[in-house]
């Protein structure tokens, strides 16, 4: 694909449903401006017009104010941010509290001569290539679920120890797990998540509606000198891993990538996810995330 006004590039995309219902990622490709959207819902879980989550509609809407493309993107992530709000108030939500809050996390790019201008928010990725295989991670930011998955494995060993195996290896009877004890663990993790979405904006930032949102931009211009790729994603096209980390290493995926180019890596992850469906192997919150990735070559 060529981009406007701009020396040709080759662009692969991904937009994929995960586990759930319904996809809450999403994805744009405007002109000189790409980006990827994660949303999440309101913990009370509740639908609005044509059955859409919150997250769903938190995400599509942080798209289409970046996708006017006429501001600095700082602040089209601040308008993005209001929009959210009014969103919310149209449809009844209490915003005084915060588990009653849509949100999503956000990573845009826009792509000029010989740079880049860019924005994130939340846990979505930004990873400059260069062209002898080195990458850079452009917030290098700890995990807020850290915690919930550490929590998560604990539980895990403690109810379901012969699921344990060494580092890379899956046990047999994973997918016997007794459903009852998996929705035991499931429930004590209730109040863990609850602690941390009541963080949003003061421990970690989102686009949720609240002013407090843009003290938690994460923003600058990067020059592309010998910059090969530039990958852009929600966390969905994370490799699993057995143990949780505070901060995440991207080595392995920026070689898979390398390697089998975007779709090969998104198969790789689905296939490692496949075999671990009950998510006791590698801590996470589904079998399947919901993925929204753009791999810019040049």
């Amino acid at each position: 694909m060529e981009i406007k006004h701009y020396p040709p590039i080759e662009i692969q995309t991904i937009l994929e449903k995960g586990t759930a219902v319904q996809n809450e990622d999403f994805l744009i490709m405007q002109d000189n401006i790409l980006g990827v959207f994660d949303g999440a819902t309101s913990l009370n879980g509740q639908k609005f017009g044509q059955e859409r989550t919150g997250g769903a509609i938190a995400s599509q809407t942080a798209g289409a104010v970046f996708k006017k493309n006429h501001f600095p993107l700082n602040q089209l992530a601040c308008q993005a941010n209001d929009a959210i709000m009014k969103q919310m108030l149209s449809n009844g939500v209490d915003t005084s509290r915060k588990e009653n809050l849509w949100c999503t996390s956000a990573a845009v790019v826009r792509l000029k001569d010989q740079s880049l201008e860019w924005i994130q928010s939340g846990d979505a990725v930004i990873i400059l290539i260069y062209e002898d295989g080195t990458h850079r991670v452009l917030v290098d930011r700890e995990d807020h679920d850290h915690e919930t998955l550490t929590l998560w494995k604990k539980l895990v060993r403690t109810h379901l120890p012969e699921t344990e195996k060494p580092r890379g290896f899956l046990p047999i009877n994973h997918q016997a797990a007794p459903q009852q004890v998996i929705d035991l663990m499931r429930g004590k993790l209730a109040g863990q998540i609850r602690k941390v979405r009541s963080g949003m904006n003061i421990t970690y930032g989102v686009l949720n509606g609240e002013k407090a949102a843009e003290t938690f931009l994460n923003q600058g211009e990067e020059s592309l000198d010998r910059v090969a790729h530039v990958l852009i994603f929600t966390d969905g096209l994370s490799i699993p891993q057995p143990e949780p980390e505070p901060h995440k290493d991207f080595t392995d995926l920026v070689k898979t990538y390398l390697n089998l180019g975007l779709e090969g890596l998104k198969q790789t992850i689905r296939s490692q996810e496949g075999k671990d469906p009950h998510c006791l192997i590698c801590p996470r919150f589904k079998c399947h995330d919901d993925i929204a990735a753009i791999a810019v070559q040049f």
